[in-house]
């Protein structure tokens, strides 16, 4: 991510002072304005979908010019469906009933009186992204939704396509009559660095960003408010002694399906040492013929050297590419300690026909989701459920596993007195 440092910029400042202010009537605004608000924005973004195609291709030229690597241009290129996915995004959310108003039960209740808990918007929420332009679009969505004000700083490689979705949006909550400070865009030729962002603690509830993982740890050091942290790629696969070999081709493939950025794509796959060697290379050449480059550990290149050996740094860092590299473990109990120490942490799997192994997986990977039998494939508008998705999170923290409208909320006690003194 190209970002250009200055210390105390005079705009980031000026951006989340006008989030924070547009933050206290938001939160306090009706859903069904909000739910307005949102089906607003999803038709500005059609309005002007060539204005924001146009603003693409500049910068595409302009980072082939920069050679930007591939990875980037793919995360970076815009096409109509990509749009036509993020409008359909909004519509949706746009549909889905108020998230505010989930009212539970309190776990205590006071003598004479009732009390209970409701969800409440955080406040002001900074998404910090590389690429990715239509994000911006989704990530608006899911906060004006849930009350929440957002302020948007993309990377300089994207700062005509981010410049274009920003302004339909800022049309968009214009036309449902919300205040302009609920979306904020800070352009990356102001000079603003991450750090002047992040370190705005006393008008900033969370920030959240999206890239790769160099982006990520950056944002972690650097903020002072707190930090959902996202990650994709570098999701295992464990493939027990009695799991189906076609399974298993099935879901690394399937995982890899989700474009631009398959979040919970599997490029490790641990194996155990039993296993069948033509069942190795059945599976190996199947998936080079869907265009899977294949890496081994040093054991699997001794038996097989056409394999490329995989380096052990790799074992816990993203390819983030159609790579996959496999290892041989002797045990579940092996493959799970594997997974805990080298694994993302955010969607992991096995392959295995046994309830006990299924079961002993499931509580023992320390991942915020674990697969049995099943792709772990992403997707942020899912046909089933009312989950809509921004990402996936592997920490412990504020929220764990999908980050959905409720990830971007918190909860408040009311306590209801009967008026005794």
């Amino acid at each position: 991510m190209t970002v250009d440092a200055f210390d105390h910029s005079p705009e980031a400042i000026a951006s989340t002072k006008r989030a924070y202010a547009a933050s206290l009537k938001l939160g306090i605004t009706k859903g069904i304005d909000r739910s307005r608000a949102v089906l607003a924005m999803a038709e500005a973004i059609k309005r002007s979908f060539d204005d924001i195609l146009e603003a693409n291709t500049l910068d595409l030229e302009a980072s082939r010019e920069m050679a930007i690597p591939d990875l980037i241009l793919d995360w970076l290129k815009l096409t109509p469906r990509r749009l036509e996915a993020a409008v359909e995004i909004l519509q949706r959310l746009g549909e889905l009933s108020d998230p505010l108003r989930r009212v539970r039960s309190a776990d205590y209740q006071l003598e004479d009186s009732q009390t209970y808990t409701q969800l409440t918007p955080l406040g002001v929420i900074a998404f910090i992204y590389e690429a990715f332009p239509e994000l911006a679009a989704i990530a608006a969505g899911l906060c004006i939704k849930t009350g929440n004000c957002l302020i948007l700083k993309g990377g300089t490689e994207a700062s005509h396509s981010n410049a274009a979705i920003a302004e339909a949006l800022q049309a968009g909550i214009a036309d449902a009559g919300l205040s302009p400070g609920c979306i904020e865009l800070i352009q990356t030729e102001h000079g603003a660095s991450i750090r002047d962002l992040v370190s705005q603690d006393q008008y900033l509830n969370l920030v959240i960003p999206y890239g790769r993982s160099s982006l990520v740890q950056q944002v972690v050091r650097q903020s002072t408010a707190p930090v959902l942290k996202s990650t994709m790629g570098n999701c295992y696969l464990y493939w027990s002694l009695n799991g189906s070999l076609e399974m298993v081709r099935w879901i690394i493939v399937d995982s890899h399906s989700s474009q631009p950025d398959p979040v919970n794509a599997i490029e490790k796959v641990l194996i155990h040492r039993q296993a069948m060697p033509s069942s190795l290379i059945t599976l190996w050449n199947s998936l080079q013929e869907k265009g899977f480059a294949i890496k081994a550990d040093a054991e699997l290149v001794e038996a097989f050297p056409q394999l490329q050996i995989t380096k052990d740094a790799e074992w816990g860092s993203a390819y983030l590419t159609k790579t996959i590299a496999f290892k041989l473990v002797d045990s579940l109990e092996g493959a799970i300690a594997w997974i805990n120490h080298y694994s993302s942490g955010h969607a992991d799997c096995i392959v295995t026909e046994s309830y006990q192994e299924s079961r002993q997986f499931a509580l023992g990977v320390n991942s915020a989701s674990s697969y049995i039998n099943s792709s772990p494939r992403f997707t942020r508008n899912p046909a089933r459920g009312d989950g809509v998705f921004l990402g996936m999170s592997n920490q412990k923290g504020h929220r764990r596993g999908f980050i959905s409208l409720e990830s971007l909320t918190t909860v408040k006690h009311i306590v209801q007195g009967n008026g005794r003194f």
